[in-house]
């Protein structure tokens, strides 16, 4: 193996959203450098963050008709029944809801749960209070997904953050989408919510570290009768 296919392998690709930020971060890092010398070396420190949160790793996303992968790094901040946004239109009444807090370090490039169709893109203007806070689901800034993949359909919910202000969304109405593939985007700290077909138990606990694409959620072949208590972190 040459030396440069080793250094291409072990660089993390930064995703095409990230340019345009890496790229003013390091002009104002020389232009205030030029001035002041000690903030050049904090600059670049903090150009070399905005290129880790752009961060765009490969993942391996399990194969299996019915399986829900997370589409967020981040942790488990909730799991139990909520009512899905009206705006979604797949109904009122509650389903199991997991989800999942993005910090300002994990990586921010959102991946869908499951095959399917994306059968609707609804995006809603709110606040930004934090994204931690389960009032955030009602009241933040967010744009949302209906995935159908036969009899089944899935709500997946970006949800803008304490600091974030702008929600990318990829997809579109009509379009179809693998398992794990990149359907979009927060800057800069945010959540997903994913909200499961009825009957369908998590396979996950609060406070678990997600992978985006990589940890399953659930298995929408096992389903259950039973009406889970919800639960949220403390």
């Amino acid at each position: 193996m040459s030396v440069v296919d080793s250094v291409t392998k072990a660089l993390v690709p930064i995703h095409r959203e990230g340019w345009p930020f890496i790229a003013i971060a390091f002009v104002a890092t020389v232009v205030i450098g030029w001035f002041f010398d000690p903030l050049f070396w904090i600059g670049l420190v903090l150009t070399g963050w905005v290129c880790y949160f752009f961060r765009d790793p490969p993942r391996v996303t399990p194969v299996g008709e019915g399986l829900i992968v997370s589409p967020a790094d981040g942790i488990v901040s909730q799991c139990g029944p909520a009512r899905p946004p009206s705006e979604l239109e797949i109904g009122d009444e509650p389903l199991m809801r997991v989800s999942i807090f993005m910090n300002v370090f994990n990586c921010h490039v959102n991946r869908a749960p499951m095959d399917g169709k994306v059968t609707r893109v609804a995006y809603r203007a709110g606040k930004f209070v934090n994204a931690e806070l389960d009032k955030a689901s009602e009241h933040n800034e967010r744009n949302g997904l209906v995935i159908e993949n036969g009899a089944k359909q899935i709500g997946v919910v970006q949800i803008a953050g304490l600091v974030a202000r702008r929600i990318v969304c990829f997809v579109r109405e009509g379009e179809s989408i693998a398992a794990g593939e990149r359907f979009g985007l927060i800057r800069f700290g945010s959540r997903l919510d994913v909200y499961f077909p009825e009957g369908v138990r998590p396979k996950v606990a609060l406070g678990q570290t997600m992978i985006a694409g990589e940890t399953v959620l659930a298995d929408m072949n096992e389903v259950s009768s039973e009406t889970s208590v919800l639960t949220r972190v403390s």
